[in-house]
């Protein structure tokens, strides 16, 4: 046997270990990505594959918080409220597809980004909308609650980057709370939310006077 032949053998199982080791990590980094509870991906996986999804003008953000949510688990407990986020999770992430991203930004909080290849978001939003208020199979049929949803097309304010995105989103999603809409579009007028107003509102505080205008 030849010298190079030699060093091949000899160097194949350090390969083969190597590629073991290599898809170890690999494997370590989508799981610290990846929320526990939910298996969406976190903040930052989100913000990653958002980020080049915002490259195509089609694309749709979307941001979803779940109503009443303290109430579920004060009443319910906290078992019965991860069950609910894990329910809320899937039916978003089943609903976005393989072509969008959906994440958990926290607590109740999710967002999503997904291609409208066919101009069609309002009307795919209010499905996504009556799903994620359906009873939670298998439980308690009072373990149901409904998800408040604001959305923004990339197209209508193309200077705003995924974070100004977002904050639209998230103050449309806010004025549909507060309206108990249920879903509404940011629209292309200014949308003004007050910070204290947004969390009075969603820590349900009653206001003497509303807090969200939407300019013409």
């Amino acid at each position: 046997m030849n010298t190079l032949a030699t060093l091949l053998l000899s160097a194949a199982p350090l390969a083969a270990g190597w590629a073991v080791h290599v898809r170890w990590l690999l494997g370590c980094l989508n799981t610290a990505r990846r929320d526990p509870l939910t298996g969406l991906v976190t903040r930052d996986g989100f913000t990653r594959r958002a980020a080049i999804l915002l490259k195509d003008p089609r694309a749709v953000v979307v941001l979803a918080d779940v109503d009443r949510f303290k109430q579920i688990n004060d009443t319910h407990g906290h078992a019965a409220g991860d069950v609910l986020l894990k329910a809320t999770a899937e039916r978003l992430a089943r609903h976005v597809g393989g072509a969008g991203v959906a994440g958990r930004l926290g607590g109740d909080e999710f967002a999503a980004v997904l291609i409208d290849e066919h101009g069609t978001a309002a009307d795919l939003l209010a499905v996504l909308h009556g799903v994620l208020a359906r009873p939670v199979d298998g439980h308690d049929p009072g373990l149901h609650t409904t998800v408040s949803l604001g959305w923004v097309r990339a197209a209508d304010f193309a200077e705003d980057g995924l974070s100004g995105l977002l904050r639209r989103a998230d103050e449309a999603m806010y004025a549909a709370k507060q309206g108990r809409a249920g879903l509404r579009r940011a629209g292309l007028g200014r949308l003004f939310a007050t910070v204290t107003g947004r969390r009075s509102g969603r820590t349900g505080a009653r206001t003497g006077a509303p807090v969200v205008a939407v300019a013409a």
